[in-house]
């Protein structure tokens, strides 16, 4: 396939620095799909649906395209059976800090592309395991004032302060991140798009 043309349906900028390291030509759109996840689905179904439902609505907006494939990602953090997303407020990111320290969670992201010359859908999901260390409650709180758990997965942000808090991970930074750049590579590639 000649040049493609990513477009990114997410307004993450952490989704929106990593897909620049692709090194292709990158558009963003708008996303204005319904995120709430239906029924009691397992978090890798989670991840998968909101990832395509997200592509599929850039997808209808902007329409057939030669030379472009629409990129959509979802993450989410997984403890003890409940998927955590973004917290509601500081009490939520309070609730779901306390629950993930000291212990190991998953975190889950979904990605779907689309090519938007033919319409054809790849989906998919990573799983990476985060151990976060042991913190007080005063740790926690000194933490949600920065503002960076508010709208995160699981209330914090690995690439950020968050990192301080982490003790290790097990499988890929980037599904943490939000957008598995290794497994985005492998789906474009099936696409007929080239990284490398």
């Amino acid at each position: 396939m000649d040049r493609v043309t990513l477009i990114l349906a997410s307004a993450s900028p952490r989704r929106k620095e990593l897909i620049r390291q692709l090194g292709l030509p990158v558009e963003f759109a708008v996303n204005n799909a319904d995120e709430c996840a239906q029924g009691n689905l397992p978090p890798e179904q989670v991840v998968e649906r909101l990832a395509e439902r997200k592509a599929r609505a850039a997808y209808e907006a902007i329409g057939p395209r030669e030379n472009a494939v629409v990129v959509a990602g979802d993450t989410v953090v997984v403890y003890g059976g409940e998927i955590l997303g973004k917290p509601k407020d500081e009490d939520d990111a309070f609730r779901m800090l306390c629950l993930l320290q000291g212990k190991t969670h998953a975190v889950y992201s979904g990605i779907s592309c689309i090519a938007c010359a033919d319409g054809k859908v790849l989906t998919g999901h990573s799983r990476t395991l985060v151990t976060m260390k042991p913190l007080s409650d005063a740790q926690i709180r000194r933490y949600i004032r920065t503002g960076e758990p508010m709208d995160k997965a699981g209330a914090y942000a690995i690439q950020g302060l968050g990192s301080a808090i982490v003790e290790k991970i097990e499988g890929d930074y980037f599904t943490v991140v939000g957008l598995p750049l290794a497994m985005l590579a492998d789906m474009l590639a099936q696409l007929d798009v080239r990284v490398l």
